[in-house]
């Protein structure tokens, strides 16, 4: 294994001063003591790495970086690109929750780290159900993966891919060209933007499982772009009013014979990417 480019000191010092302009409510959560992390230069996948510790060794919470993926996935086992350049980050953790409710910690992580790099003046918002927009194109994403016995979640890994300074796709945007032709960067490093995005993932965390999905989803909602967008669903067209507690997609049927309002499971149908 390589040494890794990412700087887990400059890490360290960048987290400390995240952690003074994006405090959490409950101080001590993440910091003491530290959450255990491991760097890597090139794994196959965080997530995976992060499941092979905790097979072994690893307590909760423990953390895995890596430069880039060779065999990086997200939702419903498509391929995550993750070339060198980007950040990729899983954190393993242990919410008490029912199994069917698993879209909760995606929708909570997401919304945690848009917030926070919006405290960064990057104005991040968020597509159903686990992207991360800016300027109306992919940013990052998210991957959430658990373990459950008897219905309900023991662990849960929480894998988190952002566009640095590594090649996107045409839907893609990273950061590095987000701040060009004048570079005025908010956030100046990626062991900077690893900060923001585990500070970020603690806050949308904490919230949630101190104050449940009454006081998250509201939050969600005003980050989610999509709200009023028209949609198609076998055949019929609809407009999106909304995402429920569960993670799925509110759906207004308006050309049936009886309008009606249907809900939409993630991996249902793909919202397009479109301008903010």
């Amino acid at each position: 294994m390589h040494e890794s480019s990412f700087n887990q000191q400059a890490f360290e010092i960048a987290l400390e001063a995240v952690r003074e302009q994006l405090p959490l409510n409950s101080p001590g959560m993440g910091q003491s003591p530290p959450i255990p992390l491991q760097v890597f230069d090139t794994l196959p996948s965080t997530n995976q790495t992060l499941w092979e510790l905790l097979n072994q060794t690893a307590t909760v919470p423990t953390m895995v970086i890596a430069g880039q993926q060779t065999a990086g996935r997200g939702q419903w086992g498509r391929q995550w690109q993750s070339p060198k350049g980007g950040l990729y980050l899983s954190l393993a953790l242990a919410p008490k929750l029912q199994a069917l409710d698993s879209s909760q910690l995606t929708m909570c992580s997401a919304w945690g780290i848009a917030t926070a790099l919006r405290a960064y003046a990057i104005p991040v918002s968020l597509k159903w159900p686990n992207d991360l927009l800016l300027k109306g194109r992919k940013l990052g994403g998210i991957l959430t993966q658990t373990r459950v016995q008897q219905g309900q979640i023991t662990k849960a890994v929480v894998g988190v891919g952002i566009n640095w300074s590594n090649q996107v796709p045409e839907s893609g945007i990273n950061l590095r060209s987000f701040w060009q032709p004048e570079p005025s960067p908010t956030v100046t490093s990626i062991e900077m933007l690893a900060a923001i995005v585990l500070q970020g993932l603690l806050s949308g965390y904490q919230l949630w499982s101190e104050e449940g999905m009454n006081s998250l989803l509201p939050r969600y909602l005003a980050l989610f772009n999509y709200q009023g967008s028209q949609v198609m669903v076998e055949g019929n067209p609809g407009i999106i009013t909304g995402v429920t507690p569960r993670g799925e997609l509110r759906v207004h049927l308006h050309d049936t014979p009886t309008p009606k309002e249907i809900l939409l499971k993630p991996g249902t149908i793909s919202l397009g990417y479109r301008s903010c």
